[in-house]
């Protein structure tokens, strides 16, 4: 009983010290980066929207020749910091294209809300945010893994604002059972966040963008920044609601005037099985394409250049 009450209160006295070295050196950390793009007000909130290529900035997204169309990069679920983390895919795509990032509210250099993060909220955000940044619809939506639930949510409420969708690797929104993950965890989570154990562990693992996969230096210490403070209250909603997410968009026919093409990980046919894409491809309806690229769920972080490829012949095929 000694020996366990001298690893308990050692364990204890060890997160104490790390919350307390976590909270006075590095609380205001994230202050010291700037942000890549422009900070727009959503609701009383700051996000977080980057842009470059052709036009960006410009506020022209209207016309859809080859290098005048906008391109919209979503991210999944968990990406600390997006405009970073899409970096090279943003250089390859902006050799033809205006791309650009749109942090959702909890994630990168954007505020967290209160207030539920359901599809609708989501979308109208992400509209809002990108009308105040200066671009107009239609879009070509390009949305990663949970993303691709909000981007068949923005097709089917608003077509019009829509030209194509390409997927990256995206869940699939046909009518799935399963749980969400129960809250509990993410409070263990939150804990070894604020305790620093999450510091430490990541700085353990080798970064997951490379400079020879076209990451700047810069680009990989932010993104290993805002890996430290990832968790937070906004994100957690988000993952809570998945499930009603999914069910909801499920239950919405699927635009069939809108083009789609659905990027696969290898990585993803291995683990889930390619049953699991076949049930969304056919729910995406008869102008849905796909195609296997090979990488991790991630594939834009080692496949930039050929996910341009497969754009650029795409879009082009579809004008």
């Amino acid at each position: 009983m000694v020996v366990l009450a001298i690893i308990l209160g050692t364990i204890i006295f060890l997160n104490l010290a790390g919350f307390a070295v976590n909270k006075t050196l590095f609380a205001h950390e994230l202050n010291s980066v700037t942000p890549y793009g422009k900070i727009v007000d959503v609701n009383g909130q700051k996000m977080h929207v980057y842009a470059i290529g052709n036009g960006s900035g410009s506020g022209d997204g209207s016309d859809n020749g080859i290098g005048r169309q906008t391109i919209v990069l979503l991210p999944g679920f968990g990406v600390a910091l997006p405009s970073a983390d899409f970096g090279p895919l943003m250089r390859e795509l902006s050799r033809e294209y205006t791309v650009v990032c749109v942090e959702y509210f909890g994630i990168g250099f954007s505020g967290q809300m209160k207030t539920a993060r359901t599809n609708a909220n989501i979308v109208e955000e992400t509209r809002t945010a990108l009308s105040l940044a200066g671009f107009k619809a239609p879009y070509v939506l390009m949305p990663h893994s949970l993303s691709g639930i909000y981007s068949e949510y923005y097709a089917a409420k608003y077509p019009e604002e829509v030209s194509a969708i390409i997927m990256l690797d995206t869940t699939s929104t046909a009518r799935q059972e399963g749980k969400n993950p129960p809250r509990l965890v993410y409070g263990i989570a939150k804990l070894q966040q604020e305790c620093g154990l999450t510091r430490l562990t990541y700085r353990l693992m080798p970064p997951a963008q490379k400079e020879e996969n076209g990451y700047t230096v810069k680009e990989i210490g932010d993104y290993r920044l805002f890996a430290y403070h990832v968790l937070n209250d906004t994100m957690i909603d988000q993952s809570l609601r998945t499930l009603d997410s999914i069910n909801e968009v499920s239950a919405m026919p699927f635009p069939q005037g809108i083009p789609v093409l659905k990027l696969i990980s290898s990585q993803s046919l291995e683990k889930v099985g390619a049953d699991y894409q076949e049930k969304h491809l056919a729910r995406l309806g008869s102008a849905v394409q796909s195609q296997t690229v090979e990488g991790s769920h991630f594939i834009y972080q080692t496949g930039a250049a050929e996910i341009f490829d497969l754009t650029k012949a795409f879009l082009a095929k579809i004008q």
